[in-house]
């Protein structure tokens, strides 16, 4: 009888624990966050140390994991003005230049803080494995690994709430773990249709000192797109889908 206890004891010991799989914990942030082909307004706005701000509105598409675009809507100065992501490759088109131009994940077209793949952000799990995950009674901690050295970041550390599996915070860093930015994602809205998720991600910089950025979402909804939308060709007419 002492045998057999022993054995079975054995055999629960050589049971792994239950391990929390992070690919699907990253997939069902990226979905909590945003459906995976949707239309929504932001407002960007970017405050610099002494009180000045500059603010832009802009109407952003998205379509599967590595489609996105977004035309400005204000200010005036800014109007007509618009992005389109492609996987890695963005560009950003200008009225009366003529043809649209390549820009880079890390410029910027607003200034400020955030940069180009931040405001044309894909699905996660469309840039980043997941190496690691902590687990508290409250919150996950995913320790993400550029999928390429293409991606803006070498490394996220992304703070999930367990009770509505949304981001709280993320911090962009280097290879070598040199913090880049941190994103703090505030005051959770419902938009209707099932899309609970952060209306408001701050955004403060040790490289931008004293200044931070700010994009607010509304009029999150799912939306079925051509994949003509999403074409250099059709980058003038994006006003046309409001």
């Amino acid at each position: 009888m002492i045998k057999t206890l022993l054995m079975i004891f054995a055999l629960a010991l050589a049971v792994p624990a239950y391990a929390v799989d992070g690919s699907t914990l990253l997939e069902q942030v990226d979905r909590n966050l945003n459906p995976e082909s949707y239309e929504a307004y932001r407002k960007l706005i970017n405050i610099e140390p002494n009180g000045n701000r500059k603010e832009f509105v802009l109407f952003t598409v998205k379509k599967g994991k590595d489609k996105m675009a977004a035309v400005f809507i204000l200010p005036a100065s800014e109007k007509g003005r618009s992005t389109l992501r492609l996987d890695e490759n963005m560009w950003l088109y200008i009225p009366n230049v003529g043809k649209p131009i390549r820009i880079t994940s890390f410029q910027s077209v607003v200034g400020g803080v955030f940069n180009n793949a931040d405001i044309l952000r894909l699905d996660y799990t469309s840039e980043y494995n997941v190496d690691q995950v902590e687990e508290n009674d409250d919150e996950y901690l995913l320790h993400l690994k550029a999928k390429t050295n293409t991606v803006a970041y070498d490394k996220l550390k992304m703070w999930v709430n367990k009770n509505n599996m949304l981001p709280s915070k993320i911090e962009s860093l280097t290879e070598d773990l040199m913090l880049i930015k941190t994103l703090y994602f505030k005051e959770i809205k419902d938009f209707g249709d099932g899309i609970v998720r952060p209306s408001v991600v701050e955004t403060d910089s040790p490289l931008y000192k004293d200044y931070k950025s700010i994009m607010i979402f509304a009029k999150i909804k799912e939306k079925e797109l051509d994949d003509e939308v999403f074409t250099l060709t059709f980058m003038p007419n994006m006003e046309s889908l409001r």
